[in-house]
């Protein structure tokens, strides 16, 4: 793993210059949050008041444009949640997995622009590790072990995501376990797609079984990974939601190979082309 020399604006701009590279649409800008036209706070969405209206409107328009109608109130707030969470849950999985360090976050410091997605990201403390080389940076908070970084992760994570699933639960129509799963699949898929990206595939898979281990309050499963047997024999891997995305009330025949409505057979199917 090689994590390219760029000019450090805080510990954590390798990282989020590492996400850029890997994939262009989803850009990290590091300074104060904005809310100029096209930008939405975390902490505004937090609110759940007429920004979240506003969020929740945007994204039923989009509905309407890519599907030819517009989804179902509860299906518009689950992919607008999934909009803002998936982006938020890797400015930490991915430091944690390139750097070994882990931002705090705060809904207000992050803001989010749509289409394509930019972020930006107020850093100002991080956790790290003793043998990290900026141990002794006045952000740090050292932590003894990996075991302890990875539970600084999952705290950092849930204290960021859990006031927008607050906001977003009743219009999802969704209790808090069912919430904490799609915090869950969030955390996981953002790294096990920028493992793929980086080549690191199988690290990220055994790093999020480390993370992830089974139900972690408040996060409702485990990562999730499992194998299942081709015809062939041939070992695909596979791995269980937590949470369902709602796609298939629009595009029933097209799920994701992980969807929880999904047989094995028809994992297969999907992941194998047979």
């Amino acid at each position: 793993m090689t994590v390219p020399a760029v000019t450090t604006t805080t510990p954590l701009t390798p990282a989020y210059a590492r996400v850029a590279e890997l994939m262009p649409s989803l850009r990290v800008i590091e300074g104060e949050p904005r809310s100029d036209t096209g930008w939405i706070n975390g902490d505004a969405l937090a609110e759940g008041g007429p920004a979240l209206d506003a969020f929740l409107a945007d994204e039923a328009r989009a509905g309407l444009a890519t599907y030819g109608e517009t989804p179902r109130p509860d299906v518009v707030a689950t992919f607008a949640l999934h909009r803002y969470a998936w982006p938020a849950a890797a400015l930490f999985t991915v430091p944690y997995f390139l750097l070994r360090r882990v931002p705090h976050l705060a809904p207000e410091d992050v803001s989010l622009r749509r289409d394509p997605t930019r972020l930006t990201v107020r850093v100002t403390a991080f956790a790290c590790l003793p043998s990290d080389p900026l141990a002794h940076h006045p952000g740090a908070l050292v932590v003894p072990d990996e075991e302890a970084l990875r539970a600084e992760t999952r705290r950092a994570a849930a204290d960021h995501l859990g006031p927008l699933l607050d906001a977003f639960g009743p219009r999802m129509r969704r209790r808090s376990r069912a919430l904490w799963g799609a915090a869950t699949d969030e955390l996981v898929e953002s790294l096990w797609y920028f493992g793929h990206l980086l080549g690191e595939e199988e690290r990220a898979v055994r790093e999020l079984a480390l993370l992830l281990p089974g139900a972690t309050p408040p996060f409702a499963a485990g990562a999730g990974f499992r194998e299942l047997r081709a015809p062939d024999e041939t070992a695909v891997r596979t791995r269980d939601r937590a949470s369902c995305c709602m796609y298939y009330t629009l595009r029933p025949a097209d799920t994701c190979a992980t969807c929880p409505r999904l047989c094995d057979a028809d994992r297969l199917r999907r992941l194998t082309g047979a």
